[in-house]
């Protein structure tokens, strides 16, 4: 079953092409808008791709709960997990999406190569990413009591979709298993496969720790309610104006162009006006509202001009 689909990013889209209009952007700002933007659509338009078939295979499961674009923030650390998906026998599989728009080659050491016509860039392995998102969920699970029955350990699945028209060169699978390396269109008979080659003691384990449907169903909505978005309008200290600028130059970067509409206008302005005061000195991350520990509000009102006399988790305070 279906539980949760995509946030909606619409916003940071029209954000940063109403910001690529302003005639004040130096040449580091508009490369990292163009860059920005790209990368947003490719990942919006990969995301909805491999949803459209994980939910074609999984949507009216009986025996599964899958959800869409999760970010959960727990002791400083962030996890954001494209899709997911929580069987009866709670094993989790964890999809990460990428849409490089180029072929991929994988060497017998597991690096991870896209090349783009006679380009070829190296790229972090989303196998080890979705590893370390395994790791920031299982100090969610262990805080929120969601285990399994018998033994102390989680069973993660990592799974990376491509796009269907990808070319992906895989080395032997001697030298490093490339299997969990799939186009998304391919996802029912990669599963079906997986199945199949359960031996007995995974049928064993799949047993004893086999729960209700609703109950996986309720574990799944207590991890939804831990979703934490991130804010679709925050930019880097560098796209701000620069110290100097006039009003009316600084109004235009804030809002570059004639927006078509109040929306979008205030979308822009909301970017980079300063934090309310009415944030300062509580217990509360100033970027994504969650509670945090005295000691990482001491050491941001410690660094008040860094900061600008607010407080933010440790994970935020890397933005500044």
């Amino acid at each position: 079953m279906l539980l949760k689909k995509a946030d909606d990013k619409s916003k940071r889209v029209t954000l940063l092409m109403e910001l690529q209009k302003s005639p004040l952007l130096d040449e580091r700002q508009r490369s990292w808008l163009r860059d920005e933007l790209e990368a947003l659509r490719k990942g919006i338009d990969g995301e909805r791709d491999a949803a459209f078939h994980l939910d074609s295979y999984f949507k009216d499961s009986a025996t599964h709960v899958l959800m869409h674009d999760l970010r959960f923030e727990i002791e400083g650390d962030v996890a954001q997990i494209d899709h997911m998906l929580i069987n009866r026998a709670f094993d989790i599989y964890l999809f990460e999406t990428k849409n490089y728009g180029g072929n991929l080659s994988i060497n017998s050491q597991g690096e991870f190569t896209a090349s783009y016509g006679n380009r070829k860039f190296g790229v972090p392995s989303p196998l080890e990413q979705s590893r370390r998102h395994a790791r920031v969920l299982d100090k969610l699970l262990d805080r929120l009591n969601i285990a399994p029955r018998t033994g102390s350990e989680r069973t993660y699945h990592h799974v990376v979709l491509m796009h269907p028209r990808a070319i992906i060169q895989r080395p032997p699978t001697a030298a490093f298993d490339t299997s969990a390396v799939i186009k998304a269109d391919m996802i029912s008979s990669w599963h079906g496969k997986f199945v199949d080659g359960f031996g007995v003691a995974k049928l064993m384990r799949v047993v004893v720790n086999l729960r209700h449907v609703e109950t996986i169903r309720e574990w799944a909505e207590m991890l939804i309610r831990q979703h934490r978005p991130a804010d679709l309008l925050r930019l880097p200290p560098f796209m701000t104006p620069r110290q100097g600028t006039s009003a009316t130059a600084a109004s235009a970067v804030a809002a570059p162009a004639m927006a078509p509409n109040h929306e979008t206008a205030t979308t822009a302005d909301r970017a980079i006006e300063p934090a309310q005061s009415s944030q300062a000195r509580k217990l509360v991350c100033a970027h994504c509202g969650a509670k945090i520990s005295f000691a990482e509000g001491r050491f941001c009102w410690n660094n008040a001009q860094r900061f600008g006399g607010l407080q933010y988790c440790r994970a935020d305070q890397g933005l500044f």
